[in-house]
């Protein structure tokens, strides 16, 4: 447990590709904000849906960062 918590909080500075995968990640998923934001009412789903995709953006990004 130790060595999760020292990875989980600490900096993790992108390397080699890391720094353009992240931004492949947050501009498809800011591709499907956008079609959600247009095809959905506002709504607390819809503002639920934008919460988990920034959610997701995060974690995808966070694998890359903790696990490399």
């Amino acid at each position: 447990m130790k060595q999760a918590i020292e990875n989980n909080f600490s900096y993790h500075p992108p390397k080699n590709d890391q720094a353009d995968r992240y931004e492949q990640i947050r501009n498809a998923t800011k591709q499907l904000a956008y079609l959600l934001d247009s095809q959905c009412p506002d709504s607390r789903e819809k503002s639920l849906a934008m919460t988990n995709l920034e959610q997701a953006v995060f974690w995808a990004n966070a694998s890359i960062a903790r696990n490399e």
